[in-house]
């Protein structure tokens, strides 16, 4: 392992990255660190050729120190895929997406719970706690119960009742509480103020960053080392964005990518856009947003701990923030599944709905290279679409299409 130590993301202040850690002393997420020289000497492209189709396959830039660790069920190098028939409905010929609905426990969430949970095992843990608007808190629980940690999970009653079915199920103790994502991490901190577990709530650990990273070095490599021009995300407490912006970084400092990065674009509901409404009046950080919700249930987040981070990142990189509407993301979700025969999320959905916009102000370039994000598998949001279905008697003929 080449990780060297944990730095604030707020302040710079350093810490030992072989103790447990949450938050620094200021407040601000703690991010990984690595001897970037010595990864460059020993890592090339090419060792990368004969390695498994996953995740680890990055894993001088992962923090797990013994493979003997590593908790996994085969996630990572989720497919690219081009979208050629909405492309030419938006004007761009280079229009992909990359769907993270195929992982383990049908969400972008199950990387960064494969690396947190293997390095919470590697350091000891036995037992965490984490608020979670649901997808999180079922890939924490399944890989948990893979390593034999505890998991404590606390849920919002409005989350869809699958995710509560996925944590029971591998036997998370799973708690509801009526409010939002924000009343659910009061109850977890208080918990771990009190009783000492482990708190993996987001940002809050230094190495769920560090699965999502890897969203980055694999469009990196699946672009066969030339990024593309546009990367765009659906962001709710922002880790994602925030991983793929670490990982061209480290990418740059190992010489495996060029000076150039894409620009980064975070997409929010229009009913819950703290970043949003930040990133408009270029502030550094977001407000408490009041009274959120949106169909895309996990864009839920009224205030990020990291949303500086995101902000920074967007700054960085000449990037922007998109707010959509539910109504034209419930309306993306099934005119993505006709076209492309994708059935992806509601937050995914929403990048379409941002690229849509942006192509039509000509912030996007109709020959520019531009990679939506779908974060989730459909099948988890059934409850969110009606159809109208005919319902035939068994003696009917089939009507006229």
């Amino acid at each position: 392992m080449f990780v060297t130590h944990l730095e604030c993301s707020r302040c710079g202040a350093t810490y030992e990255s072989e103790q447990l850690a949450n938050l620094c002393r200021c407040g601000g997420p703690l991010l990984v660190r690595y001897d970037l020289e010595k990864i460059k000497a020993n890592l090339t492209k090419g060792d990368l050729a004969s390695r498994q189709p996953d995740l680890w396959r990055y894993r001088e830039l992962l923090p797990v120190r013994e493979s003997g660790n590593v908790v996994t069920m085969g996630e990572g190098m989720t497919p690219l895929i081009q979208l050629g028939k909405l492309g030419a409905e938006l004007g761009l010929s280079n229009l992909y997406m990359k769907d993270e609905g195929l992982l383990p426990t049908g969400s972008f969430k199950a990387r960064g719970a494969a690396v947190g949970v293997s390095r919470a095992k590697e350091l000891g843990v036995e037992t965490v706690a984490m608020p979670t608007n649901g997808n999180a808190g079922g890939a924490w629980s399944a890989y948990c119960a893979r390593a034999g940690i505890e998991s404590i999970i606390v849920m919002p009653t409005s989350a869809p009742a699958i995710h509560r079915t996925e944590c029971a199920v591998v036997g998370a103790k799973l708690f509801l509480v009526g409010g939002l994502i924000s009343d659910a991490g009061g109850i977890v901190g208080r918990a771990v103020k009190e009783r000492g577990y482990f708190d993996v709530s987001t940002l809050k650990e230094p190495y769920r960053i560090e699965g999502k990273k890897t969203m980055g070095l694999e469009i990196a490599e699946q672009f066969g080392w030339k990024l593309p021009d546009v990367i765009v995300y659906p962001t709710g407490g922002g880790v994602g964005i925030i991983g793929i912006h670490k990982a061209l970084k480290e990418l740059q400092e190992i010489g495996w990518v060029g000076d150039k990065l894409p620009r980064l674009v975070a997409v929010q509901a229009e009913g819950c856009a703290p970043i949003v409404k930040a990133w408009r009046e270029q502030k550094s950080e977001s407000e408490f947003w009041p009274d959120a919700r949106t169909v895309a249930f996990g864009l839920t987040v009224p205030k990020a701990i990291g949303d500086f981070i995101v902000l920074r990142g967007l700054y960085e990189t000449e990037g922007c923030a998109v707010a959509v509407s539910d109504e034209d993301i419930l309306k993306a979700v099934k005119t993505i599944a006709a076209k492309e025969g994708l059935f992806i999320c509601p937050e995914g959905a929403a990048t379409f709905c941002a690229a849509a916009q942006l192509a039509n102000d000509g912030w996007i370039k109709p020959d520019e290279a531009v990679v939506l994000l779908n974060t989730g598998c459909g099948l988890k949001y059934t409850d969110a679409l009606s159809f109208d279905i005919p319902i035939l008697k068994p003696d009917d003929d089939l009507p006229e299409l």
